[in-house]
């Protein structure tokens, strides 16, 4: 039998589509248990590579013959070994390109809707680490939200398409990963756009985000237009885009909301974020689209792969939008925390410019989940 490589872009149509796979994880138990490829149709079996140095023979018979194989590791090449005794052990199966750091890098672009008076917006999908970035497009013109350092994804795409990116954003500060907003800025000379109550440390030049603002994208009426809504970070800032679409960063996801501890502030930023999501947000139109820059789990996807909801159904279903106690909103924001993002602080620093690690460092900075949501549930 043969084994093959499988991308991260393939996985990633499974996971969208629904497609059956069976997932052989092959990395240690701890890592599979608080990371791995999610997938509503997905199996899993996680034996760690080490215990099959001495062969597979022993797994054959919990591994299905009716479905498509996928051996995962962290980086490939033990992947690679598996999968090679797997098919001399006669089966058909595949080993993930660049294992679990090519899948948390992966972003997958998804068409949200049209703009008022022409152009569109895009839905820029990480599944391996749950990151949503945006390009909105206008008369020729793009701006992107909340990129990740992954610029590459951005530039070819607007070369494809025919636009030139003429504007950066960045709802916040970000502590989870590692922006590309800077670099794309400096590539394309596009203003960049940072929340100056995030800003005091930077070491680069910016244009400052404030609440009112109106950036213009094309030659049309088509806006963006900035709303301060702090509480996950100090300078958190939405984006009402074409009056149709909420931006709202890591504030308001769909099924949970934001956390405020990630620099180390959650009782002091705790207020803030119940003002931003029970007046400030109460004040915005019920039929805006919430498009945030997170999510936890596939179940809040749509079929078409998109992150979105309309902000009335959130206020409906929401349980984080549903706490009329301020004590019980407090506790359960503040309560049992999710742990850190991983290096969140040497993440923070880098999108400061106080510090630039490698290519290799910013990838092992990165691995692991998503940290953002908090306990909105």
């Amino acid at each position: 039998m043969t084994f093959k490589q499988m991308t991260a872009a393939e996985v990633a149509k499974k996971v969208i589509n629904k497609t059956d796979l069976f997932i052989l994880d092959v990395r240690n138990e701890s890592d599979f248990n608080d990371w791995k490829i999610d997938g509503q149709n997905f199996e899993f079996l996680n034996i760690p590579y080490f215990d099959l140095l001495d062969g597979v023979v022993e797994i054959l018979d919990q591994i299905p013959s009716n479905k498509e194989i996928l051996v995962v590791c962290s980086k490939e090449g033990s992947s690679i070994m598996v999968a090679e005794m797997l098919s001399e052990a006669g089966l058909d199966v595949f080993y993930l390109k660049g294992g679990m750091k090519a899948w948390s890098e992966h972003l997958e672009p998804v068409k949200i809707g049209e703009l008022t008076k022409g152009g569109e917006i895009y839905q820029f999908v990480r599944l391996g680490k749950g990151c949503l970035s945006y390009m909105a497009i206008s008369n020729g013109e793009a701006a992107v939200i909340d990129s990740t350092r992954m610029i590459d994804a951005y530039l070819d795409f607007a070369d494809d398409i025919g636009v030139k990116i003429t504007h950066v954003l960045d709802t916040h500060l970000h502590a989870d990963h590692i922006s590309g907003g800077r670099r794309i800025a400096e590539i394309t000379n596009a203003a960049y756009w940072l929340p100056p109550k995030d800003a005091a440390e930077v070491t680069f030049e910016y244009q400052p985000l404030e609440s009112g603002k109106v950036i213009t994208i094309g030659h049309t009426s088509f806006d963006i237009q900035a709303l301060y809504s702090p509480g996950h970070t100090i300078g958190s800032t939405s984006f009402v885009v074409d009056q149709k679409y909420l931006l709202s960063g890591d504030i308001l996801f769909i099924d949970s909301i934001g956390r405020p501890d990630l620099a180390g502030l959650a009782e002091d930023w705790v207020g803030d974020l119940r003002e931003t999501l029970y007046t400030r947000y109460r004040e915005l139109s019920d039929e805006l689209i919430v498009l945030p820059s997170h999510f936890m789990i596939i179940d809040e996807m749509n079929e078409d792969g998109s992150v979105a909801k309309k902000l009335g159904a959130l206020f409906a279903d929401n349980h984080g939008l549903n706490i009329a106690d301020e004590t019980k909103f407090r506790a359960l924001v503040t309560g049992n925390l999710p742990p850190q993002p991983n290096a969140y602080q040497e993440i923070r620093e880098t999108n400061m410019g106080k510090i630039e690690p490698d290519y290799e460092k910013q990838r092992e900075m990165e691995i692991g989940p998503n940290r953002c949501i908090g306990n909105g549930r």
